[in-house]
């Protein structure tokens, strides 16, 4: 008989079984195995991977019907327990985290959830410990997508863009305000100093062209004269 040799690459994890029995969890290296014998080695991939869970219909604790779709992250941690135990690891895991799902969104008020950026680290909290008794590690869940119902969906866009008008109004205002100081500013100089108020006449002049002006430089020690530019 030939040996055939099968390779463990280091994301891999071997699980080997003689005659149908599980005896050992095998590193990465490479093994030789009889063609016709009674050793078997089956590969687990121990990288990380994505579980995709589309719109889920769930209930907020003020009664709010909405659809979450979640992406969760997740690793083989223990590949005896996922593959000898587990019939379906991934579809176990994706019941459990729909599971917490409902039962953290029912503890949480519409208003609180919108923007609320600790739901995602509750989830996955709730759903690690279930996820480890599948041989598997959750190191993250996220929400993609919260829909609303159509009639919610309206109330708070309008919510939003009254909220926008109302920032948009503020920061006129704040601009207008800083004009006004300015030009206090201004005024109280040239009460103090008169002579301010010509030099920018004067700053006016240079930076227009195409017009005549007539002033007035008199003082009261000199005659009124004119100028023409």
């Amino acid at each position: 008989m030939v040996p055939i040799r099968i390779t463990v690459f280091e994301y891999e994890r071997g699980l080997k079984y003689v005659k149908g029995r599980f005896k050992q969890l095998l590193g990465p290296g490479q093994y030789w195995l009889w063609a016709f014998g009674n050793t078997t080695i089956c590969k687990v991939d121990m990288r990380s991977q994505y579980l995709s869970i589309p719109g889920q219909a769930v209930l907020t604790a003020d009664g709010v019907g909405l659809k979450i779709s979640l992406m969760a992250v997740y690793a083989i941690s223990d590949p005896a327990i996922a593959i000898n135990q587990v019939s379906d690891y991934r579809q176990g895991l994706y019941m459990t985290v729909q599971n917490s799902l409902r039962q953290i969104i029912g503890t949480v008020a519409m208003d609180d959830l919108i923007g609320n950026t600790q739901v995602d680290q509750q989830l996955l909290a709730a759903a690690a410990s279930e996820a480890a008794l599948l041989g598997v590690q959750l190191t993250a869940i996220s929400i993609k997508d919260l829909m609303l119902p159509g009639e919610l969906k309206k109330l708070y866009a309008q919510i939003v863009q009254a909220r926008q008008e109302g920032l948009a109004q503020l920061e006129r205002a704040r601009g207008e305000t800083a004009a006004l100081r300015s030009l206090a500013n201004g005024a109280r100089l040239i009460n103090r100093n008169p002579a301010l108020l010509k030099l920018r006449i004067l700053q006016a002049i240079e930076q227009s062209t195409g017009n005549t002006f007539h002033l007035d430089l008199s003082t009261d020690e000199q005659e009124d004269s004119s100028e023409e530019t």
